[in-house]
């Protein structure tokens, strides 16, 4: 006879980078929290003892050496194998007890996705900057790609295998948050957003983020997923705008040829023309382009579809009956 596990196993998935202040006191209290689960810290080229003392608080530890959170992500991604994956950050802001609640909304949700909106996170956000670009940035979301979400930023996570392990990861920065919410929204997956508190950073630890780069590279991202995404919509935008700008270039030429049959101003009119053109080749484009999409999403709901769920989708949690026997 053999014992035969029942419930979802859970990885805690942990990018760090000089974060040797808090990684040891973020590890154990995972560990606390959730006893059944194996916590990784995956190091992104720390130049302090960040691997160290995570190892020595009992998480695996390993190294990404392309720098930038979304390398790691997709990294992590493909490496873990489990049923339920729990991200969060290294630097002690996002509490670790509430991971129970978060594994608990995915399970009990039948959700692909669960994200921990966060309480305070304009008192920490350090410079008024941050935060008035999170409440930018979450509005400009919820016009471009829909209302799933209101803190896209947040590094506090959970997923399903079936999310993880059919995820298109791109992005190579803190981009990263946006492209999971991008895939979610457009798949239109199963999704939970919960209230937590966010903390301050203790003394020592520095932010990562900066605000007008890490700004540029966001809104970057922002322009290209809705290329790749709502291409209609953006190309159609941009037609929008060279079909104007040739009218009101032009307008006054045909008046002006109306009332004496001359065309003075040649440049002009030449130059009406060209964007005139260029607004029925934008037309064309998102057109062409929207098919394109479609059949690019049938793809993706395809091979989420085709991932393997996990025991997850079909085990209570916590299980009732966690071990069974087989011969």
């Amino acid at each position: 006879m053999r014992l035969v596990r029942n419930e979802p196993t859970v990885a805690v998935l942990i990018p760090c980078f000089n974060e040797e202040h808090t990684i040891g006191d973020v590890v154990q209290r995972f560990r606390a929290a959730l006893p059944e689960a194996t916590v990784y810290v995956y190091d992104n080229n720390s130049r302090d003892l960040t691997a160290l003392r995570a190892r020595a608080a009992g998480a695996v530890v390993v190294r990404e050496p392309r720098q930038g959170k979304g390398h790691v992500v997709r990294r992590m991604f493909a490496d873990i194998d489990a049923d339920i994956f729990v991200m969060s950050d290294g630097d002690g802001t996002y509490a670790p007890e509430d991971a129970a609640a978060l594994v608990n909304a995915l399970v009990t949700e039948r959700a692909d996705m669960v994200v921990g909106t966060r309480r305070g996170v304009e008192a920490d956000a350090g410079r008024a900057g941050h935060a008035f670009g999170n409440r930018q940035f979450n509005r400009l979301y919820r016009r471009l790609f829909g209302a799933d979400f209101s803190d896209i930023f947040s590094g506090y996570r959970a997923f399903s295998r079936r999310f993880v392990k059919s995820f298109p990861a791109v992005s190579g920065g803190f981009e990263i948050e946006t492209e999971m919410s991008v895939h979610a929204s457009q798949l239109m997956l199963p999704v939970v957003e919960i209230a937590l508190d966010y903390g301050r950073r203790p003394e020592g630890s520095v932010s990562k983020l900066s605000t007008w780069r890490d700004g540029g590279k966001i809104l970057w991202t922002f322009a290209l997923l809705a290329k790749e995404t709502r291409p209609l919509r953006f190309f159609g935008t941009l037609a929008a705008l060279f079909l104007v700008s040739s009218l009101a270039l032009m307008s006054p030429v045909l008046l002006e040829y109306a009332a004496t049959g001359l065309v003075p101003r040649m440049p002009t009119w030449m130059l009406s023309i060209a964007l005139s053109i260029f607004a029925m080749l934008m037309a064309a484009t998102g057109l062409v382009l929207d098919s394109v999409a479609r059949m690019r999403t049938e793809q993706k709901r395809m091979a989420y579809l085709s991932a393997d769920a996990g025991r997850a989708a079909h085990t209570p949690w916590p299980s009732l009956e966690p071990l069974r026997t087989s011969a």
